[in-house]
């Protein structure tokens, strides 16, 4: 009986080690979880915070900036998805397990994008919350490149080099402080719907403005912006390429909690 004993035993340690090897080889996941619909009257300012302990937190968010975020990948490569995708927004908010390396981590402020670690624990809350279904495809798509265009380029340096790089968004215009050529490039592809590569070779920071106001004639916004990157003693070519999408196969809208 002593024996048999220590047999179970043995079977039942090694039954318990084995179950929780699988826990831990699971998709990572937050220990900490919550999401509900943004109230109507909410002020809270659009946008993914990040915070040290592997804490992030969404404000006035959608599902596509969801995945945006959990994906890294740019809202023009997302297809696909429910009426609601880009329309309904949620408040996030979770908090990493203190056995990950994302509870130990610390972003260099609160607008870092999340880590490598923390986007899959977000991929792991969209499938259980949103019953979130994805899937990638490569298409053959034109693309642009950035280069510099005849006679140099036509950045001035930054008024201040201590002020937040940013490239902003004007009502008719791009506004660049302290900025990177990374950065416009950034931008540009957002408003062209398109990836665009940074082929300037141009390092450091400045500032610029690009002002393309709509003319008389209704041309349309991405044509001027391609015009008017030439202010910048640059401009933008086509070619071909490849474009890797994240199309939606399913998603849900969660149950508040």
């Amino acid at each position: 009986m002593i024996r048999l004993t220590a047999v179970i035993g043995g079977m039942v340690a090694a039954i318990t080690c084995t179950l929780s090897g699988q826990e831990k080889s699971g998709p990572p996941a937050f220990e900490v979880v919550s999401v509900k619909p943004t109230p109507s009257a909410s002020r809270d300012p659009i946008g993914l915070f990040t915070y040290p302990g592997g804490r992030i937190r969404a404000t006035n968010y959608t599902l596509k900036q969801l995945i945006h975020d959990a994906y890294d990948v740019k809202d023009y490569r997302i297809l696909g998805g429910p009426q609601w995708l880009d329309a309904d927004r949620f408040d996030v908010e979770a908090k990493a397990p203190a056995s990950s390396d994302a509870s130990k981590w610390t972003p260099a402020n609160f607008k870092s994008p999340p880590s490598a670690e923390m986007r899959k624990m977000m991929q792991t809350l969209l499938a259980d919350r949103f019953q979130l279904k994805v899937h990638t495809e490569e298409r053959k798509e034109k693309v642009y490149a950035l280069v510099v265009a005849k006679g140099g380029p036509k950045l001035a340096p930054p008024a201040s080099t201590t002020v937040q790089p940013f490239v902003s968004f004007l009502s008719h215009g791009l506004s660049g402080r302290n900025a990177t050529t990374d950065q416009l490039v950034e931008r540009l592809a957002f408003i062209l719907k398109r990836p665009v590569a940074n082929r300037t070779a141009i390092d450091g920071h400045f500032d610029f403005l690009i002002d393309y106001p709509p003319d008389e004639a209704g041309t349309d916004h991405t044509v001027l912006l391609l015009g008017a990157i030439q202010q910048l003693g640059l401009k933008l070519e086509t070619e071909s390429g490849s474009v890797t999408l994240t199309v939606i196969d399913h998603a849900e809208k969660p149950s508040a909690n």
